[in-house]
């Protein structure tokens, strides 16, 4: 049973669960954060409530613990809080971590996972709640994964974006065609090889999913490879804090001019961090680089050192997961997160990919409705 404290002056709630873990609560916080009929609406749990609501001085009068935390607090208010939400949902942690931590749910890896590749088959993630849930899991946990069985048939791929959300239309089209082209606007669709990039960072918001489905691959070459961008930077911090904070705390610049009536531009850091430090999105794409002018002079030849280390790290063949797709395989990238490239293909045979953008909040809010139904039986 978990037992509760209150201090003197009924502004902090200290709670003490069954193993003797403890947290602190102040008493706006949890008026906050109540799930009463009064503050959360039932059929959406959306906020009734607005912060000029509760006195600034607001505290908590007494504190009563049966099968729920009942507190009164000092506007004669009594509301009743779960203590192991309360205990999940704890902010009294110790001192933040490191920049450049990884999020919940997040495992990096490196060219070792070519062996136990995140996988799914087509037809089971249309028909079983529980792989869907699972293979949107993988995604979530280490930025890709790949689908087999699936019909090499023309938008085929507009099914594996409809297992989670939307297209994310472009100037590219709701999707497009990633095959040899002559005279091509992107040298995506040429045969030459890509080394590892996100996509798109001349967008803002960029695409935040990828998918790549295969019709045709009979061409010599033109495998996919994928790679951690988050181990990439992790390993950058690792041997040189100086040289990832140059890449997290200074903008580059990226644009993108190859149609007429289409230029974008955008300015992000290579390496983006949230305001905790952790690990938020990774921009790199040599091709739509434009002339940085957000470093200081001073920092300037230390960045391109720190931008060429990077590029090496991503370039190691040690970080590389590399496969080829057959028809009917596809594979999804997390692109805030997963670096892709491909391999270069001779004339011989063909090389037919569809590849469309999406975005990650429908993935996630997904794959959150699944594990909720789940824990909820």
């Amino acid at each position: 049973m978990h037992t509760h404290s209150l201090s003197a002056d009924g502004q902090v709630l200290t709670l003490t669960a069954p193993d003797g873990a403890t947290s602190r609560f102040h008493a706006i916080w949890l008026r906050d954060n109540a799930w009463d009929a009064t503050t959360r609406a039932p059929g959406n749990g959306q906020r009734l409530i607005a912060l000029r609501d509760i006195p600034a001085d607001l505290s908590i009068a007494k504190a009563d613990m049966g099968d729920a935390l009942d507190l009164e607090f000092s506007t004669g208010e009594r509301i009743g809080y779960d203590p192991a939400w309360l205990m999940r949902h704890s902010y009294d942690t110790a001192a933040k971590p490191a920049p450049g931590h990884l999020g919940a749910g997040q495992t990096t890896w490196d060219a070792a996972l070519m062996d136990a590749l995140p996988t799914a088959d087509f037809k089971a993630v249309h028909s079983h709640s529980t792989t869907l849930r699972d293979w949107l899991a993988a995604v979530r946990r280490f930025g890709f994964a790949k689908l087999t069985g699936g019909p090499p048939e023309p938008e085929a791929l507009l099914q594996v974006a409809a297992l989670f959300g939307y297209i994310r239309e472009t100037n590219y089209g709701r999707y497009f065609e990633v095959r040899t082209e002559v005279n091509p606007t992107n040298l995506a669709y040429t045969g030459l090889g890509l080394q590892a990039h996100t996509d798109n960072p001349y967008r803002d918001p960029v695409p935040t999913l990828q998918i790549l489905y295969c019709l045709e691959n009979s061409a010599t070459g033109g495998e996919n490879m994928v790679v951690d961008g988050f181990k990439a930077a992790q390993k950058l911090r690792d041997e040189d804090p100086h040289a990832f904070k140059l890449l997290s705390s200074h903008c580059a610049s990226f644009e993108y001019a190859g149609e007429a009536g289409v230029r974008l531009t955008a300015r992000r850091p290579m390496i983006e961090l949230a305001a905790d430090g952790a690990l938020q999105a990774i921009r790199f794409n040599n091709r739509s680089a434009a002339a940085i002018t957000d470093v200081p002079f001073d920092d300037m030849a230390g960045y391109y050192a720190a931008y060429r280390r990077f590029g090496d790290i991503i370039d190691d063949p040690a970080m590389e997961v590399t496969f080829k797709l057959q028809p009917g395989e596809s594979f999804i990238v997390d692109n805030t997160r997963v670096l892709h490239a491909r391999k270069g293909y001779s004339g011989a045979g063909h090389r037919w990919l569809q590849g469309c953008y999406a975005d990650k909040d429908g993935l996630l809010s997904t794959l959150a409705a699944l594990e909720h139904g789940a824990a909820a039986q």
